[in-house]
């Protein structure tokens, strides 16, 4: 009988970690949500935290926040690879973005490390249209973006979580590099046009110059380095053609299809959550 192992899921209350750590539970896994608001605490801009966080922890998921591509997330990976080595954790899986330059460097890094690891490489979540940045204008029914062409593979959180739950469970995913995304590509247009269809509500899409689109981040009063990431990830990642292709990885090692955007978009309608309650004065 395998013993439990003592898993650290950093970022463990976010998009995909709160999926891994109720995986894991499922599995009768120890697992430690690394976390600010938890004890030990985790920080990522204080590295103090960290040594606590891993203490006697056999395998870590490693996401950063807000994104691999920032300046600093390849020291802070470098550091943390570092101290789990000296903590004696023997196995890391990193969530990582698809087609970015600099989240290379920091798989790099861990691949290099001499821990068993696998890397897990994202594309763009299903759930930005639920629980990120993309939710205010859905409930607006007003959604201006950029790259109306690019075709995007949105995979779903749910998915990107069995697949890390997996490969941290099964040895035979370590040294393997996995690309996670969707069943089918579509463009922010056809995306929009389902949630529309799926919570009945109009909902418009509109065409805007990525430079126009920075210009209203930046009059909403949005942070400079949230404006740079966002910015970034449109001008660098979504308009490359490689990033557009769809893989069979989440099929490949889960042993069933991803989940596809319209099933999402109706699950989520379901929720009620884009559509909130009118409030009687």
């Amino acid at each position: 009988m395998n013993h439990p192992s003592n898993i650290l899921v950093i970022g463990g209350t976010g998009k995909t970690g709160r999926k891994v750590v109720k995986g894991l539970k499922k599995q009768n896994q120890n697992v430690r949500v690394g976390a600010r608001s938890h004890t030990p605490a985790f920080d990522w801009h204080d590295p103090a935290t960290w040594p606590g966080a891993l203490a006697g922890m056999d395998k870590v998921y490693i996401v950063y926040y807000p994104d691999l591509a920032v300046p600093g997330a390849y020291e802070a990976i470098k550091g943390l690879t570092e101290e789990a080595k000296k903590a004696g954790v023997k196995k890391v899986v990193l969530l990582s973005g698809k087609g970015e330059k600099e989240a290379e460097r920091c798989e790099q890094v861990v691949a290099g490390s001499g821990l068993d690891y696998t890397l897990v490489r994202a594309s763009w979540f299903n759930q930005n249209f639920s629980e990120s940045f993309l939710m205010d204008p859905i409930l607006a029914g007003y959604v201006a973006l950029p790259m109306p062409d690019a075709k995007i593979p949105f995979v779903d959180t749910g998915d990107i979580a069995d697949v890390v739950v997996k490969v941290l469970m099964d040895d035979a995913h370590n040294g393997k590099t996995y690309t996670v995304t969707g069943p089918r590509a579509i463009t922010f247009e056809e995306a929009v046009t389902e949630i529309a269809a799926s919570t009945g509500k109009e909902i418009k899409y509109k065409p805007v110059s990525l430079d126009d689109y920075s210009a209203m981040m930046k009059s909403a009063g949005l942070p400079a380095d949230y404006i740079w990431l966002i910015d970034y990830l449109f001008r660098e990642v979504l308009g490359k053609p490689e990033n557009q292709e769809i893989s069979d990885d989440v099929e490949k090692v889960l042993g069933r299809k991803a989940r596809d955007f319209s099933e999402y978009a109706r699950e989520t309608a379901g929720t009620g959550v884009w559509t909130p309650p009118v409030s009687v004065l």
